[in-house]
């Protein structure tokens, strides 16, 4: 039993070590330290005090967040269809609403639009697309324009 748990603890602590612990107060504390026991000891201080949600809920603790895109990604979870309606056409309420929760200004507001009528078929490649890879999508696509990837910066 004892070789169960040691070997289950290691092969957690190997998969922690290759990931990145991200933000929390394990970051925080072993920033700037690179290797094999940092990210352990980072990943273990997040995972010890659990953290890590709160600092990506509040954006504290080394951790962003972009609020705007969080309140888009809730809206397009129930108005999916309706979004994809009104982007697939370049006007109407849904994008509108969209264009609102990201805080895009009026003088934004076609060529964001016209950003997401362009690449409707990137944005919903499918008709099985889901709400989470739209926004991704669409997040993806202002970060690439150079005067609307500021309401998706995080």
């Amino acid at each position: 039993m004892k070789k169960l748990i040691a070997g289950a603890i290691l092969l957690g602590a190997s998969s922690m070590a290759f990931a990145q612990p991200g933000c929390g107060v394990g970051a925080m504390i072993w920033k700037g330290q690179s290797g094999i026991a940092p990210h352990v000891l980072a990943a273990t201080t997040n995972g010890t005090f659990g953290n890590q949600t709160f600092g990506m809920t509040t954006g504290t603790l080394g951790c962003q967040t972009n609020q705007s895109v969080q309140s888009m990604a809730m809206y397009m979870d129930s108005n999916i269809d309706k979004v994809a309606r009104d982007m697939s056409r370049g006007s109407g309420e849904n994008l509108d609403t969209l264009a609102v929760l990201l805080g895009v200004d009026e003088a934004d507001r076609d060529a964001f639009r016209k950003v997401l009528q362009d690449n409707f078929a990137t944005i919903f490649p499918s008709s099985d697309t889901t709400s989470g890879e739209a926004v991704d999508a669409i997040v993806a696509l202002l970060e690439k324009n150079e005067s609307l990837s500021k309401y998706v910066a995080a």
